[in-house]
C-alpha cells in the first residue's frame, strides 16, 4: 500500500484497516484477529473457545523473565489442526461411503522438539495418530513415544542394516513400523535382515510418479526425484520379495509430490497414477491395505487462496475430498478393497501453532530534514535549494508532470554527484556534503508525495519509497528463528502485534542482529503478491514495539544454525484454562551463550580462566584495579549463563 492509497487519506483508522492491510483477516484463519485496544487476539481452540490477548500475554510472560525474542507456542491450535484434518477425512469417509479409514503420521523432521510431539502423540490418541521418521534417531525418537499398536511409525529415508533391524524388533515388541523401499539396494538388506534375525518389518514402497508437482518444489519430484522406485525396479522388487518369501509383508504404497502443494489439480493427477499403481501390487499378490499420500498438504501463507507458491487454492476439506473420492473410484472400478489412507501432513498441522515475538532495538533511515540556510552556502547547495523549491511549489491536487518530477531527480542526483566530486578534491568541507545529501533525500522524498498510484511511473522513481525507507533493528535472528526466509524466500506473514487501531505511516523492512547483509526481512505478502517493504509504525526509543511473525511452527526452529552464535530463544508452551485463563505448561529455555561456546567445542571455564590470569597480568602492571577486574569477571560470569540475545 502506497500513501496514494484511499486508506491513507481517511483521517480515522480501524482496527479493520490494520486486519486488511497486513492480510489478518486472509491468512489467520481461526485463530487471530484484532481486539479493540488494537492488540492481537490469538484464540487458541478457534471460534470454539475464548481468546488470550497477546500483549497482555507477553507482559506477564516478561513479569516472569520470560522477554522476546520469544516463541510462544500455543498448544490448543495445534489440537485444532489435528482435529480438523481427521474431520475432514472423516466427512470425506462419509460422503464417498469409503469402506475404511484414515490414519495420519507426524513427520519428525518438521518440529522434532520433544515437548511438541509429546503433545501431538497425546493428542492424536484417539485416532490412532502416528509419526514419520527420516532417520536412524528419528525411528528412535518415535519408537519411544508411540505404545499405541495401532499407531503407524512409516520409516523413510536412506536405511542401513542396523536401521532395518531396529524396525523388525520393534515390530516384535508390538509396534507397528512400515520400512518403506525407496532405494532398490534396500531390498538386499531387507531380505538379509530378516534371514538373519528370522522374522521380517511390515514393507511399503515409495513409488516415483511421473506425476510432478508445481510451485517452489517442483523439481524435486517426478521421475528424477531423489528418492523412490520407478515401475520396472517396483516390479523387480515385487520379484525380490516373492522370492525371498517376504511378499506377504508388502502392505504400503507410499508417494509424494512435494512439500507445500499449491495446485489441487497436481494432486488429483498424483492420486490417479497410485491408485493404478496400488491396484496393479494387489495383482501381483501383495496384500496391500495402506496407501500413503505423503506430504504436501499446503499453507496458506499469504492468505490469497490462489495457486502461488504461498498459497493454496484448496481447502482443507478439497483436499480430503480429493484423496478419498480418487482412491474410492480407483478401488471400486477394479473391485478391490480400499485401503487405510494415509498422510504425512506435518507443514498443515504445525504451521500456526507457534508464533515468534521479537521486539525493536532502533531504527535508521536516511536523513529528510532540510539543513538551515546558511551564509555562503556553495553554488552545488544552492542550486539543490532551488530544486528542492521547485518541487515544493508543485500543487500535489493537481495532475502532475511525471517528466518533470524525472527531470527534478535529475537534476538532484547530478548536484549530488557534483558535491562527492568536489569533496574528493577538498572544494567543500564534510558540512557542506552532508547538507547536499540532506537536501537531495528531502528533493526524494517531495518528489514520492507527488506520484500518482499509476502503473506509468518510471521505475527509477518508484524505487525512491524504498530508498527513503526506515530499517527496523530486530534483536533476532533470521538464521536461528526463520532459516527458510532466507534460505529459500519463504514468507510469513509479519506484522506489529500492537497499536493495529493506529495508522502506520512508516516503511520499512527489519535487519537482524547478525553480522550478515542477508540478516534481514524484506519480503512481505501482499494479498497474492510481494512488497519490498512494510508499513509499520514510528518507533519510539522509550516505548516498546513488538512484531510477530506467524505461520513458522514447521521447520525453522528444526534448520535454524547458530551463525555468530545466536541460539534458540525462549519458548513457552501456553494452553487455555476453562476459566478463560492460561497456563504455561512447559518453559524452554533458550541457549546461553555457554552453550553456543561448547557447541563449537569451546571451553567456558577454560575462557574464564584465560581471562582471569589476563587480569592478574594488568593488575601487576598498574593498568587494571582489582575492584574492576572483580567486576569484568563476574560480568562475563554472568553473560555465560544468559541467552544470546540482548536484553533489557
Amino acid at each position: 500500500m502506497t500513501k496514494s492509497d484511499p486508506n491513507y487519506q481517511k483521517s480515522t483508522w480501524t482496527t479493520q484497516n490494520s486486519s486488511s492491510l497486513y492480510g489478518l483477516d486472509r491468512w489467520g484463519e481461526d485463530y487471530f484477529s484484532i481486539n479493540n485496544s488494537g492488540n492481537i487476539n490469538v484464540h487458541p481452540k478457534g471460534k470454539k473457545g475464548h481468546s488470550l490477548d497477546l500483549i497482555h500475554l507477553l507482559k506477564e510472560l516478561k513479569g516472569r523473565n520470560l522477554k522476546p525474542p520469544l516463541l510462544i507456542r500455543f498448544d490448543d491450535i495445534l489440537e485444532d489442526r489435528i482435529h480438523k484434518l481427521h474431520q475432514a477425512f472423516e466427512n470425506a469417509i462419509n460422503k464417498y461411503d469409503y469402506a475404511n479409514n484414515y490414519k495420519g503420521v507426524f513427520p519428525i523432521k518438521c518440529n522434532q522438539q520433544r515437548h511438541v510431539l509429546e503433545k501431538i502423540i497425546t493428542i492424536g490418541k484417539k485416532w490412532h495418530f502416528g509419526l514419520e521418521a527420516g532417520s536412524k534417531a528419528e525411528l528412535l525418537i518415535a519408537l519411544s513415544l508411540v505404545d499405541d499398536p495401532q499407531s503407524l511409525l512409516i520409516c523413510n529415508g536412506y536405511k542401513d542394516k542396523r536401521y532395518i533391524e531396529t524396525a523388525i524388533l520393534a515390530r516384535q515388541l508390538g509396534k507397528q513400523p512400515v520400512v518403506v523401499i525407496e532405494q532398490y539396494d534396500e531390498v538386499e538388506r531387507i531380505i538379509s535382515a530378516s534371514n538373519e534375525l528370522r522374522a521380517a518389518p511390515l514393507i511399503g514402497i515409495r513409488a516415483k510418479l511421473s506425476s510432478q508437482s508445481s510451485g517452489r518444489w517442483k523439481s524435486s519430484t517426478g521421475e528424477k526425484s531423489k528418492f523412490g522406485l520407478s515401475i520396472p525396479e517396483i516390479l523387480k522388487t515385487v520379484k525380490h520379495l516373492n522370492k525371498a518369501g517376504l511378499l506377504k509383508e508388502l502392505s504400503l504404497l507410499h508417494f509424494h509430490i512435494g512439500s507445500q502443494i499449491n495446485d489441487i489439480a497436481v494432486l488429483k493427477n498424483a492420486l490417479q497414477e497410485a491408485g493404478q499403481i496400488y491396484v496393479e501390487l494387489k495383482r501381483l499378490g501383495a496384500p496391500m491395505g495402506h496407501l500413503d499420500v505423503g506430504g504436501g498438504l499446503g499453507v496458506d501463507y499469504d492468505g490469497s487462496k490462489t495457486s502461488s507458491s504461498a498459497s493454496t487454492n484448496y481447502s482443507l476439506q478439497n483436499y480430503a475430498n480429493d484423496v478419498v473420492a480418487t482412491i474410492q473410484e480407483c478401488c471400486m472400478s477394479n473391485n478391490i478393497e480400499a485401503p487405510i489412507l494415509i498422510s504425512e501432513s506435518g507443514r498443515s498441522l504445525s504451521s500456526h501453532f507457534s508464533v515468534l515475538i521479537f521486539n525493536v532495538l532502533g531504527t535508521s533511515a536516511v536523513q529528510t530534514d532540510i539543513p538551515p540556510l546558511t551564509k555562503n552556502e556553495s553554488l552545488i547547495v544552492k542550486n539543490l535549494r532551488d530544486t528542492l523549491n521547485t518541487l515544493n511549489e508543485i500543487d500535489n491536487g493537481k495532475k502532475v508532470d511525471i517528466s518533470k518530477l524525472q527531470e527534478a531527480w535529475n537534476d538532484a542526483l547530478k548536484f549530488k554527484e557534483d558535491a562527492l566530486a568536489a569533496f574528493r578534491l577538498g572544494f567543500i568541507d564534510l558540512t557542506t556534503r552532508a547538507t547536499a545529501e540532506q537536501l537531495t533525500w528531502a528533493c526524494a522524498k517531495r518528489i514520492t508525495t507527488l506520484l500518482p498510484n499509476s502503473q506509468l511511473v518510471p521505475e527509477e522513481l518508484k524505487a525512491l519509497q524504498a530508498a527513503l525507507a526506515s530499517t527496523y533493528y530486530s534483536n533476532m535472528s533470521i538464521f536461528r528463528s526463520a532459516p527458510d526466509t532466507w534460505a529459500i524466500n519463504q514468507l510469513f506473514p509479519i506484522m506489529p502485534i500492537h497499536r493495529l487501531d493506529i495508522q502506520p505511516n512508516q516503511l520499512g523492512h527489519f535487519a537482524d542482529l547478525t553480522c550478515d547483509s542477508d540478516g534481514k526481512l524484506s519480503t512481505f505478502i501482499d494479498n497474492g503478491q510481494t512488497k519490498s517493504l512494510l508499513e509499520l509504525h514510528p518507533f519510539k526509543p522509550n516505548d516498546d514495539y513488538w512484531i510477530g511473525l506467524f505461520l513458522g511452527g514447521a521447520y525453522q526452529e528444526v534448520m535454524g544454525n547458530l551463525h555468530n552464535l545466536f541460539g534458540s530463544t525462549n519458548a513457552v508452551h501456553v494452553r487455555l484454562k476453562k476459566n478463560k485463563s492460561y497456563q504455561l505448561d512447559h518453559v524452554v529455555r533458550g541457549n546461553t551463550k555457554s552453550d553456543v561456546l561448547e557447541a563449537m567445542e569451546h571451553d567456558a571455564e577454560e575462557l574464564l580462566e584465560k581471562l582471569r590470569i589476563a587480569s592478574e597480568l594488568a593488575i601487576q602492571k598498574g593498568d587494571l584495579k582489582i575492584n574492576d577486574a572483580q567486576r569484568l569477571i563476574e560480568h562475563i560470569e554472568t553473560s555465560l549463563r544468559k541467552i544470546t540475545y540482548l536484553q533489557e
